[in-house]
């Protein structure tokens, strides 16, 4: 894909005509984006290298139907939300973890994020948005660049300046979330500053994206999670987690609950990514029962 295909793009968030750049289509765009494009990594358990170049990001979800990760999906967004004529900027960002003492800050590269200008509201005088479809089970809509508490849905998140970053912010993720926060610069970013560690978190043995396979779908009311074998919902009620025990189970929640038919994968691929799953299930629950 040379260039983004916008109506094959729009198609896949069921979005007809999404107007002139707006505040509120851009809400609904990044709603349509999250609930439509899962969060997932599946790739690299099926040994298929990827790139962060947000064209072929673009080409996986709108021509084979898949989704990503925050490379992936914020990159190919953002060429959307280009070609639509918003005003969008990429910026390099580290997500902490909770079981990171301090926040991992910038420098670290391993989140890329979004941000919009140019659309002033009420809420929202400066016109500027903090954007991000590449968060897994956090934001559903954009948030406005400023300081405050935000709350979508059963989740509240906190958007402030970051004291890991000068001049930049920090998004604190709701205490139930996979993680505890993101930090993020202020200045623009390019690829470059994310080859190498997108190389990291598909190749290393250290990384989460190897060591377990997760995928995660955001809606209006919570977040649907797959890890390895164990599926949940996280959203304002208590709900027991479901233990997927054969290979049909599992293709069958990726297709129904994801929206993850994976026509793109053969016979033969589909049963090394099940055997895949299963080892890497089993190690990451040994490695939870260890701690």
């Amino acid at each position: 894909m040379t260039t983004p295909d916008t109506d094959a793009y729009l198609r896949r968030l069921g979005i007809a005509e999404p107007g002139p750049p707006s505040a509120w289509a851009l809400c609904a765009l990044h709603a349509a984006h999250v609930e439509r494009i899962p969060y997932e990594a599946l790739e690299i358990h099926l040994g298929r290298p990827t790139t962060v170049d947000p064209y072929e990001s673009a080409e996986r979800i709108v021509t084979r139907h898949r989704g990503g990760y925050c490379y992936h999906l914020n990159g190919a967004f953002s060429l959307l939300l280009g070609a639509l004529g918003y005003d969008v900027t990429w910026h390099r960002a580290g997500v902490q973890n909770h079981s990171d003492p301090q926040p991992a800050g910038a420098g670290i590269a391993n989140h890329l994020t979004l941000t919009v200008a140019g659309l002033p509201t009420a809420e929202c005088p400066s016109g500027s948005w903090l954007v991000d479809v590449g968060l897994g089970d956090a934001l559903h809509e954009p948030l406005p660049l400023h300081e405050g508490a935000h709350v979508q849905g059963p989740f509240r998140y906190g958007l402030r300046r970051s004291e890991a970053e000068p001049g930049g912010w920090r998004l604190d993720h709701d205490a139930r979330g996979s993680f505890a926060g993101m930090d993020f610069r202020s200045e623009h970013a390019t690829t470059d500053d994310f080859t190498a560690r997108h190389e990291f978190l598909s190749t290393s043995s250290r990384s989460p994206f190897v060591r377990k396979c997760s995928v995660q779908r955001r809606d209006s009311g919570g977040v649907d999670v797959l890890t390895g074998c164990a599926l949940r919902r996280v959203d304002g009620d208590a709900r027991p987690t479901r233990i997927l025990q054969t290979s049909q189970e599992w293709f069958e929640v990726l297709r129904d609950v994801f929206d993850l038919p994976l026509k793109d994968i053969d016979a033969a691929a589909r049963a090394a990514l099940w055997i895949r799953v299963r080892e890497t299930h089993e190690s990451w629950l040994a490695t939870r029962a260890d701690a």
